[in-house]
């Protein structure tokens, strides 16, 4: 990306918005694929106080208004 190819700002900013594309899908596809699924996160400190007192809480805030 050190030469560009075309003249002019908004053609050179183009083609860097393209290269950059470009290496980040040949990045990714060098990648290792995922074939399990991920491990589910840990419960928070504030979910682990819910439990324990066995105060129901809702699986999502987005549910809450609902």
């Amino acid at each position: 990306m050190r030469r560009c190819r075309y003249r002019g700002q908004g053609k050179a900013h183009i083609q860097h918005v393209l290269t950059a594309i470009a290496v980040n899908i040949e990045r990714l596809s060098g990648l290792p694929s995922t074939e399990e699924a991920p491990t589910p996160r840990r419960p928070t400190a504030f979910q682990n106080y819910l439990d324990q007192r066995e105060i129901p809480r809702p699986k999502s805030w987005r549910t809450l208004g609902s």
